[in-house]
């Protein structure tokens, strides 16, 4: 029984420093424009 609370423990670390770990990691990105303006003397034709 000791031996399964040390392994469930363990486990219980190893995920919290996982989830710790990857939402250290998620960060947001800044915005970039993917449009470029358009002259109006290219829409008259």
């Amino acid at each position: 029984m000791s031996r399964m609370v040390v392994v469930a423990g363990v486990v219980v670390v190893v995920l919290i420093g996982a989830l710790f770990l990857l939402s250290s990691r998620a960060h947001e990105k800044p915005q970039t424009r993917v449009e470029q303006p358009v002259s109006l003397a290219n829409l008259q034709g």
